[in-house]
């Protein structure tokens, strides 16, 4: 039997692996740059700064937790929950555990929970994020195009903003 995926509170000591978690994510990118290493941790280090700030002065709210297997840090999870809508702020695993169904089980207890509330759940997906196939598989369809990301959207529903007129 596969070992639990568990979900805990983030605290500072998460620091360092949340810096390696997000860093990861923004590989492929890196690679295009004709930085030296130094200027691309520093780089890496300035954005990951600015998007914690950012989360956290604009979601105070919002749960920021810290996925583990085996008591081992693998990902994040932060969910901002709004009267109408179950919003993913963010949701990232490390390399070697993305493709194999954590992120999708973890989406579908989201799925379950806003069902049972009449709630919609929306994320911003960068357009080449290759976990676009995931969304589009759990229901989430497109709402609205912003720069590089996509709004998506699932509602229990089926269809982009039936959740909202669920509600009333």
């Amino acid at each position: 039997m596969e070992p639990p995926i568990r979900l805990r509170p983030e605290v500072p000591a998460d620091a360092d692996f949340l810096y390696r978690l997000y860093a990861s994510t923004r590989t492929e990118e890196m690679k295009q740059v004709p930085w030296s290493d130094a200027q691309k941790e520093a780089f890496l280090r300035m954005q990951f700064q600015a998007q914690s700030t950012h989360y956290h002065r604009y979601y105070p709210d919002a749960s920021y937790h810290v996925i583990s297997r085996e008591e081992r840090a693998i990902g994040r999870l932060y969910v901002y929950r709004t009267e109408d809508t179950i919003w993913v702020i963010d949701i990232a695993l490390l390399p070697e555990h993305r493709g194999v169904g954590i992120g999708g089980r973890l989406l579908s207890a989201i799925l379950e929970q806003a069902a049972a509330q009449q709630k919609r759940v929306r994320i911003y997906v960068e357009r080449e994020n290759p976990a676009m196939r995931l969304y589009n598989r759990l229901g989430f369809r497109k709402v609205e195009e912003s720069g590089v990301y996509f709004l998506m959207e699932w509602s229990s529903g089926g269809k982009p903003g039936a959740a909202g007129s669920a509600l009333g």
